[in-house]
């Protein structure tokens, strides 16, 4: 919000010159009333959008600081531009789907499932796809890809495997309600199984496509910025009226503003995928890297 702030302030102040020399061409007769029309209504419009952003900021200000329990800065506090690249970290090849069993939904399913006496092993092993996440450059491995394609079989062969999940094949108990709770907890622990790894899916294709976004969008914001320069340069040697200018500076404030805002969605994906994988990954060759999966309570 602070930068895209920053923007509308830099904006305004151009299109306060603009709405000057417009008034004045205006004044001496090199110009029609209509320039100055629209030179009033640019600002004017960039006025107005720096005001409702200025609102989301303190909107987005108080909700931090209902979230950290104490104020989250003032109008004077500035903050410096967010490097992006500081943010996002590189991925090794071959990150292991162990590390998803950090994630706390996994870990209460499996908790669940436990408290019905089930082997948590057997059901890792019908449930849980022990891949590699991450494939070259940082992107989705063809495994994890391969999940959710069109045709996999993954999560239908795992649909029949309740039984050997207790007691190697058995199901303990004869009660129609506590075979119905196993079958629950089964269901459940498979399904935040497949959630797990869609979030992964879903973080890395996000971070994939919203990179290569925010590279086009700067490739296009340097064309629009030439643009402009040039229909000010036409407007003020008389070769082109002001509505090129007017057209030149609107697609740029749009395209500044669109460039942060998927700047921001590309930093967002990247703190997603930390919590899609269970709490980051610093530690490659920990245990819970290298897929150590527990039965009943053992590593194995």
């Amino acid at each position: 919000m602070d930068e895209r702030i920053a923007l509308a302030n830099k904006t305004i102040l151009s299109r306060r010159e603009s709405a000057r020399i417009a008034r004045r061409r205006f004044e001496v007769g090199s110009a029609a009333r209509i320039d100055l029309t629209q030179a009033d209504t640019l600002l004017g419009q960039a006025e107005s959008a720096q005001i409702a952003l200025q609102q989301q900021r303190e909107e987005t200000r108080n909700a931090l600081a209902v979230l950290e329990g104490a104020p989250a800065g003032s109008d004077q506090t500035a903050l410096s531009a967010i490097e992006d690249e500081s943010v996002m970290r590189n991925l090794p090849p071959g990150l292991p789907s162990g590390l998803l069993t950090q994630r706390p939904d996994i870990r209460g399913a499996e908790d669940r499932l436990r408290s019905t006496e089930a082997n948590i092993g057997a059901a890792r092993a019908a449930f849980f796809p022990r891949i590699s996440l991450i494939g070259d450059y940082g992107v989705a491995s063809t495994a994890l890809d391969n999940l959710f394609a069109p045709g996999s079989e993954f999560w239908i062969l795992g649909a029949g495997a309740m039984a050997p999940v207790f007691d190697g094949g058995r199901l303990l108990g004869n009660l129609s309600g506590a075979k119905a709770q196993r079958a629950i907890a089964v269901a459940d622990y498979e399904r935040t199984v497949q959630t797990a790894f869609r979030d992964v899916s879903d973080a890395l294709a996000a971070r994939r496509w919203l990179g290569l976004q925010v590279e086009t969008q700067r490739r296009t914001l340097a064309a629009l910025n030439e643009r402009a320069r040039l229909a000010n340069e036409r407007y003020r040697s008389g070769a082109a009226t002001y509505l090129e200018v007017l057209d030149s500076q609107r697609d740029l404030f749009a395209a500044e503003q669109a460039l942060v805002e998927t700047r921001r969605a590309r930093l967002s994906s990247e703190v997603n995928l930390y919590a899609a994988l269970g709490g980051g990954h610093d530690d490659p060759s920990g245990p819970v890297a290298a897929g150590i999966l527990e039965t009943n309570g053992r590593a194995e």
